[in-house]
């Protein structure tokens, strides 16, 4: 089976058409080689690394309960944990295993899509993505990614825009 014919790149495909994404869908594209970190990828597609929308799945805790928060990320900088916690009304944030990743999103790190997850996710997209009159994202699979614009991005998760970043100190989440 090709990387195109990966059922999590099939979701993907479909649920952007279905959202009226057909250029993005269309746009979807298998690299020659996994691309797990924004250097990767933007070095793949030839493009700057604040125009890739990392999908970085964190674990929030609410009242002693593990959700999953989902952070699309200019590849540019970093999440700050304690400020997606604050966004997310959570009462910490942190980095969220790959068990817990592939649990809340049927995908595996370094392929995670900003869609196609078994159940909806609570989104932030980073304002920094607006810089670019295009960003990629994860198609599914840690070889795929597809093209959407920052407008389509957001409509098409229902995320809420947000500094991710902030000033202070941070880490990366999981991709």
């Amino acid at each position: 089976m090709s990387e195109s014919d990966h059922p999590n790149v099939r979701k993907v495909i479909t649920e952007l058409i279905e959202a009226g994404l057909p250029e993005a869908a269309a746009g979807v594209r298998i690299l020659g080689a996994e691309v797990r970190t924004a250097a990767l990828a933007a070095e793949a597609l030839g493009v700057e690394v604040g125009a890739i929308a990392n999908s970085l799945v964190f674990k929030a805790i609410r009242g002693g309960t593990a959700v999953p928060l989902l952070a699309l990320t200019s590849g540019a900088h970093r999440a700050d944990p304690a400020l997606l916690a604050e966004l997310a009304e959570a009462d910490t944030v942190g980095r969220a295993d790959p068990d817990f990743v592939r649990e809340h999103t049927g995908q595996a790190i370094g392929g995670v899509a900003p869609v196609g997850h078994p159940g909806r996710i609570r989104t932030l997209v980073d304002v920094a993505l607006a810089n670019y009159p295009v960003v990629w994202a994860a198609a599914g699979h840690p070889k795929s990614v597809f093209p959407i614009t920052f407008a389509g991005l957001v409509e098409l998760t229902s995320g809420t825009v947000a500094d991710v970043a902030g000033d202070s100190e941070s880490i990366a989440g999981t991709k």
